[in-house]
């Protein structure tokens, strides 16, 4: 698959800005911004901690690789974006998320998803050309 042909070029750069931007703000989080006097440690117990930490190594190498054009970063994207989504729905006390965040990170996995359909149908469409 390949990301560099046009409208797919495209897309992958808004997902890597996506991507850069829920990264940083679960960086935030793990830094206890927005929480007040609370080790987010405590708030978010030590394997919520570790996972939020994973999940957002995890999109910033994302960003990095959607912005290189790099199939490996939609693949890690959409990777984090499932692992965490899957936890949610699941009922795990590890990850929170509220309602706007769900369906903005399901729409983030479904442009993902959409981004590996359109590199297909984009490289399909050059070889037959």
């Amino acid at each position: 698959m390949d990301f560099r042909l046009e409208p797919a070029g495209l897309l992958a750069r808004l997902l890597a800005l996506l991507s850069l931007f829920i990264g940083l703000s679960d960086a935030a989080r793990l830094l206890g911004l927005g929480s007040g006097a609370a080790s987010p440690v405590l708030a978010m117990g030590a394997m919520g901690f570790v996972l939020l930490a994973a999940l957002s190594v995890m999109r910033l190498f994302a960003a990095v690789g959607l912005w290189m054009h790099a199939t490996w970063g939609g693949f890690i994207l959409a990777g984090s974006l499932v692992v965490e989504l899957a936890f949610y729905l699941a009922g795990s006390t590890w990850v929170s998320l509220t309602l706007w965040g769900f369906i903005f990170k399901l729409g983030v996995m479904l442009a993902t998803f959409g981004l590996f359909a359109l590199a297909r149908i984009l490289a399909h469409r050059q070889i037959a050309d």
